[in-house]
Formats: C-alpha cells, sequence, structure tokens
C-alpha cells in the first residue's frame, strides 16, 4: 500500500514544485516507502495523550482554508483506536467557522505541537460531528470530568495519512507548569541551603 501521506498531498502540483527546486527525487522516497503511515502506533498514541492544545485546518465552502485553535486539558484528546481520534469540543466564540466548514468539507488536517522536545506531528483526517443526544456513550468517552469548560459536542476522526515533521525552526517554548517542574526541585534545595546556613551562623 502506498504511502498515505504522499497519497494525499503530493499532487501534480506539488510534484511539479519539487522537481523545480531540486528535491523530487529525495521525496520519492515518500511515495515509495512500504509503511502506508495511515495509523497510530505506540509513539503517535503516546505523544497525542500528552497534547493540551492542536491547530485544525478545514476548508470553507468558498475554498478558503481555515486554521482554528483547540486546547484543554492535557489528555483531552483521546486515541479511540489505531484509526480514530476524538475530542471534546468545548464552548468558544460560538462563530462555528470549523464545525460550519466540517459540515459542508468533513477533511481536515492538524498539526500537534511538542515545543519543550521541538516535536511536531500532522495527521490527515476524516472528520464526523456528534452530540450527547445522538451518542451519549461516545461523548462520555470524549469529555474530562474535572476540566469545567462546557462541552457542545464531540468531533471524530478517522486517520486517514499520520507523518512526523522535522523539528528544524521549532523555537522551544514552555508551559508554566513545565517551568515550575524544572525549577521546584531548585527552590526546594535553596530552601533547605538557607535553613543550613542560619543554622551554622552565628
Amino acid at each position: 500500500m502506498p504511502n498515505a501521506f504522499a497519497t494525499i498531498s503530493f499532487t501534480e502540483s506539488v510534484k511539479a514544485a519539487q522537481t523545480r527546486y531540486g528535491t523530487r527525487e529525495n521525496n520519492q522516497r515518500f511515495e515509495l516507502s512500504e509503511d502506508p503511515r495511515n495509523q497510530l502506533g505506540e509513539l503517535e498514541t503516546e505523544f497525542i495523550q500528552a497534547r493540551d492544545s492542536f491547530y485544525m485546518a478545514t476548508i470553507s465552502e468558498n475554498d478558503w482554508p481555515y486554521v482554528q485553535h483547540r486546547g484543554g486539558p492535557a489528555g483531552f484528546i483521546r486515541v479511540l483506536d489505531a484509526r480514530t481520534i476524538g475530542f471534546a469540543d468545548f464552548k468558544g466564540n460560538r462563530q462555528y467557522i470549523s464545525v460550519g466548514n466540517l459540515n459542508a468539507n468533513a477533511r481536515t488536517s492538524l498539526i500537534l505541537m511538542d515545543y519543550p522536545n521541538r516535536r511536531r506531528l500532522k495527521l490527515w483526517g476524516t472528520t464526523r460531528i456528534t452530540h450527547e443526544e445522538d451518542e451519549p456513550e461516545l461523548v462520555a468517552r470524549l469529555t474530562i470530568p474535572q476540566y469545567q469548560g462546557r462541552v457542545e459536542r464531540g468531533i471524530i476522526i478517522q486517520v486517514e495519512a499520520v507523518e512526523w515533521n522535522c523539528p528544524q525552526h521549532i523555537t522551544p517554548r514552555y508551559s508554566e507548569a513545565e517551568v515550575d517542574h524544572v525549577l521546584q526541585p531548585l527552590l526546594e534545595e535553596n530552601r533547605r541551603l538557607r535553613e543550613q546556613l542560619q543554622q551554622i551562623t552565628p
């Protein structure tokens, strides 16, 4: 089976651009790969379930792309099986641009970032939207009980292709929790040293 990433992405115009800029031969390795890259392995599953946000691209009925940020607590993106992920879509600014686009064109593309480790996962998929009144058990699987965001719907994505991106040009960034995780032992050590210093100082 051909590589799904190349099948989806390498259109004739893309191949022409690769030829012009001298990368066509190198990019053919994706097309010749025996790994179809159309399902989630252990590495991808672990990576996805650790994310607290991602970027989702959709296409409108007038052919304009739209990119939206989606976020929640770490683990809000659920890996339902090797070909399916889902997440609870929380109440936002109520413009419903992404949802409207997906109702017209179910195709989507995601970029999931790990800034501290400079890792990036790209995912292509076909979506369907579900609501609690239609599939209460499925929406319950997507819900994060301790998170205060209001769930308006569930979005289920059938994975069509997966591809890791190179770390080039990714600037490391750290969340407050990640910084605290590094600083807390240092602060604790500093506190102990101050106490010891006070004990030996006359």
